[in-house]
């Protein structure tokens, strides 16, 4: 198997840590991006370069990319990973929260793609992927916001895709569906905090509760699932433009197609109501 220089982001915890080592123990040069430096460190026993980034700094992305160019004089491979998910109605989220999202969600990844591009173009060959959701198929209660961002990570990485495949360069789509990481209970998190005292309270903290207990538990998909997906596309001659995994992640998005919209509405408001245990 080649080896090639991958560049992981939002590699501190979660899907982007099990990605980065993973990668790195099959033997490639991987670089991990994230704001906190120190959660990275135990990555160093694999051989991972952790890299300080945040995704909403312009400087510090330029600074990333150029240091990992500076020590590899390449790119081959960039995992764009780094994203999180603030839930609330659409009328209590603070526009400056909605557009920290889409900053983080949509315009960062835009942005390191740009970055990595002329690099690729000039080795004539690179691969993008992009970690994008079911999410990014079919909407759930409460999540307005995080679904404008993850539809656009869809639409985008289909326009880029088209784009840059004369250049060598593929891009591959990453699709989780229930995925057992911190990302569900910190988006119940914010659904109580942005839904106090208003009229969405009673029907906003069902819904938390369900997040909650769902990513609490055993009931989603082990993070290892996304990591296969992303490892298979690093490792392919021929990456597919999609790799969704994870559980639901089939099930929703036909039914999401197959429903009429009053009745996915009618079952959406109705989540709140599901006993997990």
């Amino acid at each position: 198997m080649e080896s090639k220089v991958i560049l992981v982001t939002g590699a501190s915890s979660g899907i982007g840590f099990d990605t980065a080592r993973t990668l790195a123990r099959q033997g490639h040069k991987v670089y991990a991006a994230a704001r906190r430096l120190e959660l990275m460190e135990p990555l160093r026993a694999d051989g991972v370069v952790p890299l300080r980034m945040d995704v909403t700094d312009e400087a510090s992305m330029q600074s990333g990319v150029r240091m990992v160019m500076e020590a590899e004089q390449r790119i081959d491979v960039l995992v764009n990973n780094a994203g999180y998910g603030f839930f609330g109605a659409i009328e209590n989220v603070p526009m400056e929260e909605a557009r920290r999202q889409l900053e983080v969600n949509v315009f960062g990844l835009a942005r390191l793609c740009q970055l990595v591009l002329p690099v690729m173009r000039q080795q004539g060959k690179g691969l993008i992927v992009n970690t994008s959701s079911i999410a990014g198929k079919m909407v759930l209660l409460y999540g307005g916001w995080y679904h404008v961002s993850k539809f656009s990570v869809e639409a985008f990485s289909d326009a880029l895709r088209m784009e840059v495949k004369p250049f060598g360069i593929d891009v591959a789509m990453i699709e989780p569906g229930g995925i057992r990481t911190d990302w569900g209970i910190i988006a119940a998190r914010h659904l109580r905090e942005s839904s106090q005292d208003t009229p969405y309270q009673e029907t906003a903290c069902r819904e938390a509760d369900l997040l909650h207990k769902a990513y609490s538990g055993r009931y989603l998909s082990d993070p290892s699932v996304i990591t296969r997906a992303i490892s298979r596309a690093v490792n392919s001659r021929h990456p597919k433009a999609r790799y969704r995994t994870g559980r639901f992640s089939h099930l929703g998005v036909f039914f999401h197609w197959l429903l009429p919209a009053k009745w996915w509405d009618a079952m959406m408001r109705s989540a709140g109501k599901i006993k997990i245990k």
